[in-house]
């Protein structure tokens, strides 16, 4: 990190850099990248996913040749990735996805898009197709009047009660009666299998006994309303032991996310502000603001970007204009924690340490400092990313961590998946900010040592990360943990720029590879724009930022008053 009376100068032994780097880069091919392109862990090749176009296509034919449904007459047509989180989630802990795959998977899928249809009236009908053969996996009626959504909020007697109440005192007979036609639809005789529901009980579900895996079972589940069917979704059950070990994961999550990331986030926002104006001779108030619109906007477009989400979830264009409000009070606020933190962070080290952890582009040397950056920044990343990938295995083997689906941050649900690499620039900006830059110096005031204010700001920033669909939920803080002890490294070592191209490029690669995974060849060749996009930053900025032959600029608290 350069001394703040001193000229820029990043003079980063590469060659050092670039063994480590390349086996970095191989591990995370071999271990991340080559899994991922085939089926689950099979040694088939990863399946041709249909267009959403070619799934609207199959729901609209099966809807009006089996439901008699005018799916051409519809106002909106949306389609949208859906996932069965709990039954992968289960079978990725018993490390059945392989076997469930070969069997199963061709029928019964996790993964499907969900094509919704939607009549003037306000009634709809969503239909479920299999996102490799356009299978017809399922469907569901929504009535203008329904309060389904309500009764799944509900546990126990109380959800059973409201169930019978809505399908209006249908006995046992009748629903069997409306659900055989579709027993044979889907190549079942009714007198061959488990009915698992007895008199007086609501719904309707027959279990298929010989298909099974684990401890998991076939169950044709159907649902009724107003008298009628309202759906019928085929699927493999999920044990309750292992809905209670997520449930309880979830809740375990929630409390670190709230207590251990939002509170201790909270209060470096609030030190952030208070050190602003303490160390104001040392800082500018003019800086920052860039950076902190950038956030913004990024922020807003993603939550424009997961609007189709919002639509999946039944919510009215009122529901979404207030969600959008709701994100956007939010991003001012987190805007804000960015402008501060780069604001303290920086007259913090300039005052106690006297160092120019985040330098001005006005400063010579300017762009050649920021060019260098970017180059630490990829080399750093690729040997993160190989870290990564062994403390995964790491974890594998000790923790038996397994992870599960979330379609609700799937770039399947995103009105335009090519803007959700925009996140590593966010996530890169604003965290190396908060937790390196002021958060480090900041808690070193307190602790008096570097290492323990890096692994207590590390630790802070890895809880923000719980929530995530991976299990144990102490899996993802350990890995982040030791992530951010690497990333405080290059912070100390080099700076914050170097440190946020770091964590923008290992981020940007991640990224950018889900957009490959989505195949085509704009989703691959825009993916890959990502991957390179931080080096094609650092140039421009270098190529406005000549050197120029000049005095360096010193800093002093008479010069920065303002």
């Amino acid at each position: 990190m350069n001394r703040a009376a001193e000229p820029l100068k990043l003079t980063p032994n590469l060659k050092k850099l670039i063994a480590p780097a390349i086996i970095g880069l191989i591990l995370f091919l071999v271990f991340q990248v080559l899994p991922s392109t085939s089926f689950e862990s099979t040694d088939t090749p990863y399946p041709k996913i249909i267009s959403k176009e070619e799934a609207a296509q199959a729901a609209s034919r099966f809807a009006s040749e089996h439901l008699g449904f005018p799916a051409a007459e519809g106002e909106d047509t949306l389609v949208t990735y859906q996932s069965n989180s709990e039954l992968y989630g289960y079978l990725a802990k018993e490390k059945k996805l392989r076997d469930y795959n070969k069997s199963y998977g061709a029928k019964y899928p996790y993964d499907v898009y969900r094509v919704r249809f939607t009549l003037p009236g306000g009634d709809a009908l969503n239909v479920d197709v299999h996102m490799q053969n356009a299978g017809i996996a399922g469907f569901s009626y929504d009535s203008a009047r329904s309060v389904y959504d309500r009764i799944e909020l509900n546990q126990g007697e109380v959800r059973k009660q409201m169930l019978l109440l809505v399908e209006e005192g249908m006995t046992l007979a009748e629903k069997q009666a409306l659900a055989e036609p579709w027993l044979k639809w889907a190549g079942y005789d009714a007198t061959q299998l488990q009915l698992s529901t007895r008199e007086g009980e609501p719904t309707l579900k027959y279990t298929v006994t010989e298909a099974a895996i684990g401890d998991s079972r076939l169950q044709l589940a159907f649902t009724f309303e107003h008298g009628k069917l309202r759906s019928f979704e085929p699927a493999f059950s999920v044990p309750a032991a292992h809905t209670a070990y997520v449930n309880k994961q979830t809740q375990d999550a929630t409390l670190l996310t709230l207590v251990g990331y939002g509170l201790f986030t909270l209060v470096l926002g609030i030190l952030a502000i208070v050190y602003s104006v303490k160390t104001r001779a040392y800082t500018s108030f003019k800086r920052g603001i860039l950076l902190s619109v950038l956030l913004f906007v990024i922020q807003m477009l993603n939550t424009y970007n997961l609007v189709p989400v919002f639509k999946a979830q039944g919510m009215s264009e009122t529901g979404i204009i207030g969600m959008m409000i709701f994100y956007a009070i939010y991003s001012l606020i987190f805007s804000a924690l960015l402008y501060f933190s780069l604001v303290g962070g920086s007259g913090l080290w300039r005052k106690e340490d006297g160092l120019n952890p985040w330098p001005r582009a006005k400063e010579p040397g300017y762009g050649r400092y920021v060019l260098d950056s970017m180059k630490v920044g990829y080399m750093w990343a690729l040997i993160l990313l190989g870290i990564q990938s062994l403390i995964f295995i790491a974890l594998g083997l000790t923790l038996n961590t397994w992870s599960t689906t979330d379609a609700s941050q799937s770039p399947y649900n995103m009105l335009y998946p090519w803007l959700f690499p925009l996140m590593a620039w966010l996530a890169g900006i604003s965290e190396e900010a908060v937790y390196r830059l002021f958060g480090i110096r900041m808690v070193k005031k307190i602790v008096r040592s570097t290492f323990v204010a890096s692994l207590i700001t590390s630790i802070i920033w890895a809880l923000g990360h719980t929530l995530y669909p991976i299990y144990p939920v102490v899996s993802r803080p350990i890995e982040l943990v030791i992530i951010g002890l690497l990333f405080s490294y290059i912070f100390l070592k080099y700076g914050y720029i170097a440190a946020m191209f770091s964590h923008v490029i290992f981020n940007s690669i991640l990224m950018g590879f889900s957009l490959v995974m989505l195949q085509g060849a704009p989703n691959v060749l825009i993916g890959l724009f990502y991957m390179v996009l931080p080096a094609i930053v650092a140039y421009v900025i270098y190529r406005l930022n000549p050197i120029k032959k000049e005095k360096p600029y010193v800093t002093t608290p008479h010069h920065e008053g303002h």
